[in-house]
Formats: C-alpha cells, sequence, structure tokens
C-alpha cells in the first residue's frame, strides 16, 4: 500500500453538531467501496485517484502525540471522507491499533462504516464504553439488497449490515443507522422507508439519521451521472436529475417532506430516535453524567 505523509491525524472539529464529535480522525485517504454518490470525490477535497486507498505514514504514532498533546478529552469521530474499515484494515490494521490509543487516553469514539469489519473490535468498543462514549454507526440507504449491490459495489449488502448493527446492540453498544443519502428516484418510497426502520427495530439500532435527497458537486456529480446511465441504462435517470436539479449542490427528494412525515411518525412508534441534538444526548448522557458527580 502507498504511504502519505501527515503531521497530524487527530483534529479538532470547529463544529460539534455532526455526531457529537470533538475531534476528526482520518487514518486512509481514498476509498475502494465504489459508492456511486460519496461527495469525497469531489475536487474540493483534493483527493486524486480516490479508488485507490493510501495510508497516513508513521499513523499510529502521529495519533498518540495527538492524543497525549489534547488539553480536553472528548470523542474521536472518523469515518466521514474514508471508511476505517477498508478491505486494507484486515492487514494494516491502523483502526484497531488507533482504537487501542483512543481507549487509553481515555477519549470516546463515534465511529461511521460501511463494513461489516466493524464487529472485529467489538472487544475495544466495550472497553472504550466503561469510561467514555461510544457511537457504533453503519451507514445504510436501502432495504434492498440488489439495489445496494448497485449503488455501493464494493460493500456488504444491507441485510449484512443490519446484522451487524444488531450484533453490536446486542453486545451492548450504542449502535445505529445512517440512512444518508436516500437518493431521489431511487431510494425516495415509501416501501423503502417503512422497510428501512422496521429492518433498524428489528435489529435494535437506538436511531436512523436521515437525510432525503443527495448532495452534487463537480467531480462527483460527473462520476454519478455516468454511473447512472451504466447501472440503468435505459431509465432516464440523469435526465431526471439534469431537468429538476441542473447543477445545484443539494439535490433534495420531490417527496422529502412527505416521506420525512412518514419517517418521524414510525420512528416515534418504533421508538427509535432520529434528531441528531436526541442522539447526541442520547450516547454521551450517562458520561456526562458521571463526570458532573464527581464534582
Amino acid at each position: 500500500m502507498e504511504l502519505i505523509p501527515a503531521k497530524t491525524i487527530v483534529t479538532k472539529n470547529k463544529d460539534t453538531s455532526w455526531f457529537g464529535s470533538d475531534y476528526n480522525m482520518n487514518l486512509y485517504r481514498g476509498c475502494s467501496h465504489g459508492c456511486i454518490y460519496c461527495d469525497s470525490r469531489s475536487s474540493c477535497y483534493r483527493v486524486d485517484d480516490f479508488e485507490n486507498v493510501k495510508a497516513k505514514e508513521n499513523a499510529l504514532l502521529i495519533v498518540r502525540d495527538d492524543l497525549r498533546r489534547k488539553v480536553k478529552k472528548g470523542v474521536v469521530g472518523t469515518g466521514a471522507m474514508s471508511d476505517p474499515y477498508n478491505p486494507h484494515e484486515t492487514e494494516m490494521e491502523l483502526t484497531m491499533h488507533s482504537l487501542e490509543l483512543i481507549g487509553a487516553f481515555g477519549f470516546g469514539v463515534s465511529m461511521l462504516t460501511k463494513s461489516t469489519g466493524i464487529l472485529r473490535d467489538i472487544l475495544l468498543y466495550q472497553v472504550i464504553a466503561e469510561q467514555s462514549p461510544v457511537n457504533c454507526m453503519l451507514t445504510i440507504t436501502t432495504c434492498d439488497d440488489a439495489l445496494s449491490k448497485k449503488l455501493e459495489p464494493g460493500v456488504p449488502p444491507s441485510s449484512e449490515r443490519f446484522k451487524a448493527v444488531k450484533e453490536l446492540s446486542d453486545a451492548g453498544l450504542y449502535t445505529g443507522v445512517v440512512m444518508t443519502p436516500v437518493l431521489p428516484f431511487l431510494e425516495d418510497t415509501k416501501e423503502n422507508i417503512l422497510g428501512m426502520i422496521e429492518l433498524a427495530r428489528e435489529s435494535k439500532a437506538r436511531f436512523i439519521y436521515p437525510m432525503f435527497g443527495v448532495t452534487l458537486r463537480d467531480r462527483q456529480r460527473d462520476y454519478f451521472y455516468s454511473s447512472l446511465d451504466r447501472i440503468f441504462p435505459g431509465e432516464n435517470l440523469r435526465q431526471q436529475y439534469e431537468k429538476r436539479y441542473g447543477d445545484r449542490y443539494f439535490c433534495s427528494s420531490p417527496k422529502a417532506r412527505s416521506l420525512y412525515g412518514l419517517f418521524e411518525k414510525e420512528c416515534v412508534k418504533a421508538g427509535i430516535l432520529y434528531k441528531m441534538p436526541d442522539i447526541i444526548h442520547s450516547y454521551k448522557k450517562n458520561y456526562q453524567y458521571e463526570q458532573l458527580t464527581l464534582f
């Protein structure tokens, strides 16, 4: 694997609204999952040859030093730019050993992945959860395995990811589903939303966080449109996107309002959280209470 230089890896977030992460960590650059909608392909991130995963050189030493220098403990978020459980992680084990460091230095973790490889590290998450917040999240956007394999060819089908959610939940870990993006004209159906909520309930997910639409810009838009032409020939999906959204960055589903109303109603009925502030409060609350009582 190609190694790329890095001066720092665990960086402080200016905005902690994304699942309450105080810090951000990216051990790898690029992703081999092949998801046709991935925003990380956009040119603003300056990641060329995106499908070729590269690892940060001396990553574990840098993570150790970064954590050691932090004055304030907090939650380390990872998985937004490059999946921490890409196929190379089996050999590299950067994510696994970084979790060991996160636990050793008393930090929490908010992990986002599409890989069932997260199950390898259940024990590490349990150890961290003894003293700090842990939030394990799997991105799942459709309850249809056949469709998921078309949209996300390099990851396990949705049903396998739901099984991983249940295994993490059964292990006592705070676990949820990130349902982003819900692709217009492909996944924005009543049947898909109801199916997702039912599978999440069966998997004991604590939350589902949705986005009824997709973000598209420059290089990513071109890749997305060419993928639609290749995977769904003759369905004119590209033309529907171009006609409705033009060069718009956020492409909201035409059904967003009605679907969100249905989604909200069914989540309440199932006892599943769906609002970001509630999710953050829920997975952090016991640790905040314990820290306050010490004083």
